[in-house]
């Protein structure tokens, strides 16, 4: 089931291409001019009623979660003795996920191989909320997405951060106003217009959130915007697994792999929540002595002696 979807639009800067499906950025993103400073959570006060579309999907999004985990999946424990990994399996992990595209183009198709692609400047994360969406649920996915940006930033030795000015906008929204909170990301991100949000606004039933990243400076492989979208339908534990797995893919983590395991960047949804498998993938990416744009070849013997360091494996 495709519960998360992940991809990557290429500024005026860069070239035609994905890192995580390929797409091209409407002109001229190098004019957007940059808003001024707002709160990192930005929402609306007033509630709307729920359309029968939205309560429809809520039903079923319900329904999805409590079938999971009568089979015992979307697991919160990070694995254990039942998931073991080495330090060659890390590394292979690694190349699948960091180096393949998860789709080619808008959400379609099955992606090929690209370069290491990460941040380089801060990522401050700010929250948009819907306008159906009650203060109980703002309150309680605001506080997650700041908790868990802590644990990113502490994981990655980068700055991850939720003040400032917004350069990573993660919008929870419902069916009847995610046009509109993808209309306001547009307005308050350098680099993206409402059009390059297109694949983001109309997302089958059974995709339960998406990332969309930018390199929109004159670094190709050097993320500089993304808009993660969050149903604000999903049930708690769909919400939390989506925040945990967008926010983190949204630093470069851009792929899936069947082979990962334990890992929320498995599409069999065991686990809902970042492992240490996972930690470890992002202390390896934006470890210091691998670049962005290397290749997967270029990378691989730094990242398996990475690996080996992280997991006590042999030299």
């Amino acid at each position: 089931m495709a519960r998360r979807q992940t991809f990557l639009r290429w500024g005026a800067l860069g070239i035609a291409g994905a890192a995580l499906i390929a797409c091209d950025v409407p002109q001229p993103v190098a004019s957007v001019k940059t808003p001024r400073a707002r709160p990192s959570v930005l929402a609306e006060t007033q509630l709307r009623p729920t359309s029968e579309a939205s309560a429809a999907l809520r039903s079923y999004l319900v329904q999805v979660q409590a079938a999971q985990l009568k089979q015992g999946l979307l697991r919160q424990d990070g694995g254990g003795p039942d998931t073991p990994f080495t330090s060659e399996m890390l590394a292979r992990n690694f190349e699948r996920i960091v180096f393949f595209n998860e789709y080619e183009r808008a959400l379609q198709g099955r992606g090929g191989e690209s370069p290491l692609r990460r941040w380089s400047g801060p990522v401050r994360i700010g929250t948009i909320f819907g306008n159906s969406i009650p203060p109980s649920q703002r309150t309680a996915d605001g506080s997650a997405i700041r908790s868990y940006a802590r644990r990113l930033g502490q994981i990655t030795g980068h700055p991850v951060m939720t003040f400032g000015t917004p350069n990573f906008v993660v919008i929870v929204a419902s069916e009847d106003d995610r046009g509109e909170a993808l209309d306001a990301a547009a307005a308050r991100v350098p680099g993206i217009t409402p059009d390059s949000l297109n694949a983001l606004r109309s997302l089958s039933r059974d995709t339960y959130c998406a990332v969309a990243a930018y390199a929109a400076g004159s670094d190709a492989n050097t993320y500089t915007a993304a808009v993660a979208v969050i149903r604000a339908e999903n049930p708690s534990l769909l919400r939390l697994s989506c925040i945990h797995e967008e926010l983190a893919q949204g630093l470069g983590l851009a792929n899936d792999s069947r082979d990962a395991r334990p890992s929320i960047f498995n599409d069999d949804d065991e686990f809902a929540l970042l492992t240490r498998h996972d930690a470890l993938l992002l202390r390896m990416l934006y470890d210091p002595r691998l670049k962005a744009g290397m290749s997967a070849s270029e990378a691989a013997p730094i990242a398996r002696t990475i690996a080996r360091e992280l997991t006590g494996g042999p030299s």
